[in-house]
C-alpha cells in the first residue's frame, strides 16, 4: 500500500505518492484508448474526429470544474456545469461511451484534487461516481433525451457517494444524526443546487436547440 499511498497523520488521510500518480495517470490513458476499441451503441466503431470530442468535453468538464461556487470539507463542490459536459458525452454516443469516458474522468479529478480516506472509498468516489454520469446514455436515442439522462446520471454520482459516505464517514455525522440522514443530506448540498441550475438552463428551448445541433455536428462522419 505505501508503495502508492502514505497515510497522513497531520490531515488523516492517504497521500498519494509519485508511483501512485503515475499509476493514475496509466489508468486514465487506459480508459481513454478503451473508449477508443469500444462500439458505440449502433455498433459502429469510435471514428478519431469522435474521440477528440469526447477528449474536448473531457477538458471543459476539467475547466468547469476548477470555477466552484462553493466547497466542502469533506470532498464535493458546485461547480460551473462541470457534469454536464460528461453527461454530454454519453447522450452523444451511448452509454458505454459515456461511462468509459465517466471513469475516465474520474481518474483525473483523483489526480488533480485527491480526497483518499479509504482504497475502496476512492473507487465510489471517482471512476464508479463519474463514470455513472454516463448513464444519460440510457435517453440517447431520443430527441429531447438530454434533461431526462442528465438527471439520470447525476443521480448515479449520487447514490455512489451516498454510499461511500454512509460506509466511510459515518463517524463524521454529528452526535444524535443518523449517518445516512447525514450523508444523504452532506452530498445534496452540492450535486442538488448545480442539478437544478442545469437543469434549468436545458429547459430553456434556445440552449436545448444548441446542444441538439451539437449533437448532430459530433455524430456527423468525418
Amino acid at each position: 500500500m505505501s508503495f502508492f499511498l502514505n497515510w497522513s497523520e497531520e490531515s488523516y488521510e492517504y497521500i498519494l505518492t509519485i508511483p501512485g500518480y503515475v499509476a493514475l495517470t496509466i489508468l486514465m490513458l487506459g480508459a481513454m484508448l478503451l473508449i477508443l476499441a469500444l462500439k458505440k451503441d449502433n455498433k459502429q466503431k469510435m471514428s478519431a474526429k469522435e474521440i477528440a470530442f469526447c477528449a474536448a468535453a473531457i477538458a471543459l468538464a476539467t475547466v468547469a470544474s476548477f470555477i466552484k461556487f462553493s466547497s466542502l470539507p469533506y470532498g464535493g463542490s458546485i461547480t460551473l456545469f462541470s457534469m454536464l459536459f460528461i453527461c454530454f458525452i454519453g447522450y452523444v454516443y451511448g452509454t458505454r461511451v459515456g461511462v468509459m469516458a465517466g471513469i475516465a474522468y474520474g481518474i483525473l479529478q483523483l489526480i488533480l484534487g485527491p480526497y483518499i480516506y479509504h482504497p475502496l472509498q476512492v473507487i465510489l468516489d471517482y471512476p464508479l461516481a463519474f463514470g455513472a454520469l454516463g448513464l444519460s446514455g440510457l435517453f440517447a436515442k431520443r430527441p429531447k433525451g438530454f434533461l431526462p439522462g442528465y438527471i439520470i446520471g447525476v443521480a448515479g454520482r449520487y447514490i455512489c457517494h451516498v454510499i461511500s459516505g454512509y460506509v466511510f464517514f459515518a463517524s463524521y455525522a454529528p452526535e444524535g444524526t443518523n449517518p445516512m440522514v447525514y450523508t444523504l443530506g452532506y452530498n445534496a448540498t452540492y450535486i442538488v443546487p448545480e442539478m437544478i441550475a442545469t437543469v434549468v438552463i436545458l429547459a430553456v428551448p434556445a440552449v436545448s436547440g444548441a446542444f441538439l445541433k451539437v449533437r448532430n455536428l459530433a455524430e456527423e462522419t468525418a
